[in-house]
Parts: structure tokens; C-alpha cells; sequence
């Protein structure tokens, strides 16, 4: 008779693993849903660096004098086009600092590059 008395207990178990599979492809879903965001804001920042870079090298060509125009103007023109905001740019001489943003996934993505002749 000790037999018998497993058999309920067995029964009560009955499609558990339906359950765990249902719980696992749910947790699979949330953890991919919270890390598309960290995706795009990192993919953000990448691309905002090489802005930053492009930017202040046309800045720094214009210090120079090897493009005509203002520093500060040609930087704001190449930020733009890469899908970037200008928000700071400094000309010291022929070094330029600039800096540059874009929103991704609702959070701020900056990045600041400097660019002038190498030194002798």
C-alpha cells in the first residue's frame, strides 16, 4: 500500500514542465525586451563618437586655414550631418574641442573629441 500513496502526489505534478517552458520563454522575453535599449544607446555611442572625431577634425581644418569658414561652423555642419547635435564647441588657436550629442532610447548620448596639427 505505500505504493498508493505516491500516485496522488505524481498525478499533482502533471504538466509542470509546460509551466518551467512557459516560465523560461518568459524570462528569455523580458531579458531581451530590457536589453534592446542597452543595444541602442551603446550602437548611440559609437556612432556619436565618430561624429565628435569628424567634427572636430573639420574644425581644426578650418583653424588651419585649409577649408574656408568659421570652426565652429564647419563642426556644427558635419555633427548635423551625422544625426548629431552640436552642444559645445571651443577653438584655441588651431586646437579645436568639440562636443557632441544625440537622444537614443530616451537617454542623452554625448561624446567630445579634439582634433589640431600634430605637434613638432
Amino acid at each position: 500500500m505505500a505504493g498508493s500513496e505516491l500516485l496522488p502526489v505524481a498525478r499533482s505534478e502533471r504538466g509542470a514542465g509546460s509551466i518551467m517552458a512557459v516560465a523560461v520563454v518568459a524570462g528569455a522575453v523580458v531579458t531581451l525586451a530590457a536589453l534592446a535599449p542597452l543595444s541602442l544607446v551603446l550602437q548611440a555611442k559609437v556612432a556619436t563618437a565618430g561624429a565628435a572625431d569628424a567634427a572636430a577634425l573639420a574644425a581644426a581644418d578650418a583653424a588651419v586655414g585649409i577649408v574656408p569658414g568659421p570652426p565652429c561652423e564647419r563642426a556644427g555642419g558635419v555633427a548635423a550631418a551625422n544625426k548629431t547635435a552640436l552642444r559645445a564647441c571651443q577653438v584655441d588657436g588651431v586646437i579645436v574641442t568639440v562636443r557632441v550629442a544625440v537622444t537614443a532610447a530616451g537617454f542623452d548620448v554625448g561624446a567630445t573629441a579634439t582634433a589640431g596639427p600634430a605637434p613638432r
